[in-house]
């Protein structure tokens, strides 16, 4: 049996030769899609509308005088903005810096003589605040003199803190005060006790070389009275300032340095919510600074008028 050729057979040609695979890439784009740029578009108007919205806010809650210093403040205050200022015409030919009037905002950022002129320069009570040498530097070697004489003296270290010495509208004040376990004056009298007379002996020595004049103050607490007792808070304190200004002469204090003493009573309390503290006992010796100093009485003892007070029953 003869085989046929496949070749020759158009079924056979059909089978063995396999038809072409086509692939085709289709890229499909979303409509619409821009990417990511719109989200910082987004946000730079959210940004815009919460500056607008601020800006709103501030213009309904200030006022008029308020408006106006925010605007000044922001304004450009530049010296190079202002013709004739700063000596810019020559030689010392143009205003100062600190002037003002001159200035396109007068409320911005400039200064006046005022509050330029630093606080520790001697002038006049309001541009130089009158202060001279007693600034913060002779606060602190007041204090540190008066500290190192106490530690020197054994049984006058524990005082220490019974001194305060701050800064005050008169100049510099020195407070002498008392606390539960040491009084100044024997009780109800103007009699110094013997460590009250020690730490004044130091006081002396601290301040007997000094040139500023001294005003004497003294303070009581506002317990009363026992019955029957003709005193009250005024002499009381008045007298305690006198017995302070003796021992102070008798240390070396030259008397002319004293300007004046005076007493308060009970009037100026240190601790202003317990008018019965015993802090509220002291004596306040005041050394004015040069603004102040031709204003003292010549050593003239200042009592103020003295109300009828009652009955003291302890230690004033």
């Amino acid at each position: 049996m003869a085989l046929s050729d496949p070749t020759q057979s158009g079924e056979g040609s059909s089978a063995a030769i396999p038809a072409p695979i086509i692939v085709k890439k289709v890229t499909i784009v979303e409509g619409g899609h821009h990417g990511g740029a719109w989200k910082v578009a987004y946000a730079d108007f959210v940004t815009a509308m919460m500056a607008f919205f601020l800006l709103l806010w501030l213009l309904g809650a200030t006022e008029e005088k308020q408006r106006k210093g925010i605007a000044d403040y922001f304004a450009p205050t530049l010296v190079k903005l202002r013709q004739e200022s700063a000596g810019s015409d020559g030689l010392l030919g143009g205003s100062s810096i600190t002037d003002a009037d001159n200035y396109p905002n007068a409320m911005g950022q400039t200064g006046t003589r005022a509050i330029t002129i630093p606080s520790g320069v001697t002038g006049g009570p309001v541009e130089g605040g009158g202060r001279g040498e007693l600034d913060s530097e002779k606060l602190r070697e007041l204090q540190d003199k008066i500290e190192k004489k106490l530690v020197q003296r054994r049984q006058l270290k524990h005082l220490a803190r019974q001194v305060r010495v701050m800064r005050a509208p008169e100049g510099i004040r020195i407070d002498l005060m008392d606390n539960a376990d040491f009084s100044m004056f024997e009780l109800g009298t103007t009699i110094l006790t013997k460590e009250a007379r020690g730490l004044l002996e130091v006081m002396a020595e601290t301040l007997k070389d000094e040139r500023a004049p001294l005003i004497l103050r003294g303070h009581t607490d506002s317990l009363p009275w026992r019955g029957g007792v003709i005193a009250n808070n005024w002499s009381l304190s008045t007298g305690r300032a006198e017995a302070t200004r003796q021992a102070l002469v008798l240390g070396g204090v030259p008397m002319k340095r004293i300007a004046r003493i005076e007493g308060v009573a009970e009037t100026e309390p240190l601790v202003a919510d317990n008018p019965t503290d015993p802090r509220n006992r002291r004596i306040s010796l005041l050394l004015l600074d040069g603004a102040r100093k031709g204003s003292g009485t010549g050593g003239a003892i200042v009592k103020r008028p003295a109300p009828v007070a009652p009955a003291r029953t302890q230690e004033p």
